[in-house]
């Protein structure tokens, strides 16, 4: 299929990769050129332009950082977007910004597919993410071997706007909620004087246990916080999409407050484009 990745970042890049690994005809477009130079030399089509980008796409993804910049695209990409043409709109978005992005769609005559997807760098780059999608089942055909390449699972939700959406910000609420805790732990064990793999050791195998726990602590304690999986300003971004949501629903999230607040101070000290484990550094002067 002849295919369209708006964005290259952390996610954008291995999706427009694995794309081409599949045989799919890919043609990208990043604000910062440099970033796809590789794809270009890989066999895709790096265009200077959104419209040259979307021209004779069947299905176009946005990738970017928020709902703002996928709409600020799309709308430069106008002219060039094919009619009929399947828009996989990826970028964590706010419900608000879904709203504005379906309609964006109906007034250009595309499909929107509210597609965000779970995993972040190293599932991206092994074609191992989830996909949650939520668009009419008439294009699930259409959709499935473009998904099959990017992806180890898609969960097909129904063709109601914005559900996928609302299933990915409850997804993230609790990985945000998880890596803080991390970090909270370990700078605790840090300030009583605890060896942190002495808390590692002791939870090992039991229900206290998790996967995330032990990869967040091995980033921290390894050092390796860059290049991030997900930066801690993605986080905070993220953590105000959550809260804004969980406000117009009329539920308090605490725990995401404080998370936000230590995304933030995080930030302040530097952290911004670290790895969000980096929220370790928030419970330090």
């Amino acid at each position: 299929m002849d295919v369209a990745v708006l964005g290259t970042g952390i996610m954008g890049e291995p999706i427009a990769r694995n794309l081409l690994k599949a045989g799919h005809r890919v043609r990208v477009w990043n604000r910062t050129k440099e970033k796809t130079e590789a794809l270009a030399k890989e066999g895709a089509y790096a265009a200077p332009t959104p419209p040259e980008a979307v021209a004779g796409a069947e299905v176009v993804f946005t990738v970017l950082y928020d709902g703002d910049a996928a709409l600020d695209v799309m709308r430069q990409a106008a002219p060039g977007l094919r009619p009929g043409a399947l828009w996989v709109q990826s970028s964590t978005a706010s419900l608000d910004d879904v709203d504005l992005l379906h309609g964006f769609a109906n007034d250009n005559g595309l499909v929107y597919v509210d597609a965000p997807v779970l995993g972040t760098r190293g599932p991206a780059e092994a074609g191992q993410l989830t996909i949650l999608c939520a668009s009419p089942d008439t294009v699930w055909n259409t959709l499935e071997p473009v998904f099959d390449a990017i992806g180890s699972r898609t969960v097909w939700i129904d063709d109601h706007v914005g559900a996928a959406t609302r299933l990915k910000l409850v997804i993230n609420s609790w990985v945000l909620n998880l890596n803080n805790a991390v970090g909270e732990t370990l700078a605790l064990a840090k300030g009583l004087g605890v060896d942190p793999r002495q808390f590692l050791d002791a939870i090992a195998g039991g229900g206290l246990d998790a996967g995330y726990l032990r990869l967040k602590a091995d980033a921290l304690m390894n050092d390796e916080l860059s290049p991030p999986s997900f930066a801690v300003e993605t986080a905070a971004k993220d953590a105000r999409l959550i809260l804004a949501a969980a406000e117009e629903a009329g539920v308090k999230l605490d725990l995401v407050a404080a998370g936000a607040e230590r995304f933030r101070r995080a930030a302040d000290q530097g952290h911004g484009r670290d790895d969000m484990a980096a929220s370790y550094f928030a419970s330090f002067s």
